[in-house]
């Protein structure tokens, strides 16, 4: 089922990948280069599940996650870190700046959608 995504993400290579692979799977993606693009995106899309890079321009990822956090229409949309950042302690910044999930660079093309599909909200359900 065609579901609606964000991908906030600077380098165009990984954007391309994302897209490729979850857009073969019949879902509609758009894709931001930037923190304050992606969180105007996010707000006239209201999309079903962000996937957003950590390492920003003008803003970082975990700024951008605390602000969708801080849009009630935003609220409990499920946002995914798609990170390099792998350190110890990397996981649990993402996720209390507002992430839902984490997932470490270079992405698995053979699992990634999957996994990206784990994290959406039930097919119906209010984000």
């Amino acid at each position: 089922m065609s579901r609606r995504i964000l991908v906030i993400e600077d380098n165009a290579q990984n954007s391309y990948l994302v897209t490729f692979i979850l857009e073969q799977r019949g879902h509609k993606v758009v894709s931001v280069a930037d923190g304050l693009s992606g969180i105007a995106m996010a707000e006239s899309m209201l999309p079903e599940i962000i996937l957003l890079d950590i390492q920003l321009p003008l803003m970082d990822g975990y700024q951008v996650a605390r602000e969708l956090r801080n849009r009630e229409a935003l609220r409990k949309t499920p946002i995914v870190a798609i990170t390099s950042y792998a350190m110890t302690g990397d996981r649990e910044k993402a996720l209390a700046a507002g992430c839902s999930h984490y997932i470490e660079k270079p992405i698995d093309p053979d699992t990634f959608a999957a996994e990206i599909e784990r994290a959406m909200p039930p097919t119906g359900s209010t984000p």
